[in-house]
Order: C-alpha cells, then structure tokens, then sequence
C-alpha cells in the first residue's frame, strides 16, 4: 500500500491534464513521490463528484485506515448502499484504492482542492 504525498483537485481548462501529466512524469524521473492529479471542467463538475458526504467519507476512511465497505459505511454511520455507492465513484475518480485484500483505502496524506475564482477585468 503506497502512500502519495497528496491529491490535488483543481477546476482547469482543457488541455491543462496534459501539462499536469508531464510534470508528474518529470518529477518522477527526478526521484520525486509525485503527486495525484484531479481535474474538472468547471467547479459545478467537481462538485457534482466530489459532495460533501464523499469529502466526509473520505476524511473517516483516512483516520480508520483500511476495511471494507461494510466496516466503513459503520464507521460513518451511514447507509451501507450510498457509501458502496459513493466507494464506487471514489475508486474511478482515483481516490479510493483496494489492497490485496480488497479493503479499501485512500492513498494520500492529504486532498487539496484548487478552485479559481473568476478574473476582474
């Protein structure tokens, strides 16, 4: 189980995942741990995926470290189907993984969101 120093969740244009990749690759010819990125279209887009509840499943994952989603939903004090639901999504965007004996877990020491705000003329 890999620890990567951190998410990075940013609202970028098109194009920019392209430049993140390359970074990423550079830095790790250089030996650096790079970290993950996460990039969306708009801030409506990254909140749609990334909702409070998912934010908080995150947090209670990190602080019980690996289980199953049973054990996690419990944890949480949440329904068994949404948190299943929300590991899903969670797991495609990058941010939940499985071990070896399936229990999931996030590899990051932290998520950072990046939103920008609109530029004054």
């Amino acid at each position: 189980m890999e620890i990567t120093m951190k998410a990075v969740i940013e609202v970028a244009p098109r194009g920019s995942a392209v430049r993140t990749a390359r970074a990423q690759i550079a830095g790790a010819r250089r030996g650096k741990s790079p970290n993950f990125h996460l990039s969306f279209e708009s801030a409506r887009s990254l909140f749609a995926d990334l909702t409070p509840a998912r934010v908080d499943l995150l947090d209670t994952l990190r602080k019980v470290g690996p289980c199953s989603v049973y054990a996690l939903a419990k944890s949480a004090d949440r329904n068994y189907s949404n948190v299943h639901t929300d590991v899903g999504r969670l797991e495609q965007l990058g941010l939940i993984e499985r071990n070896e004996q399936d229990a999931v877990f996030v590899p990051f020491e932290s998520v950072e969101i990046l939103l920008p705000l609109a530029q004054v003329a």
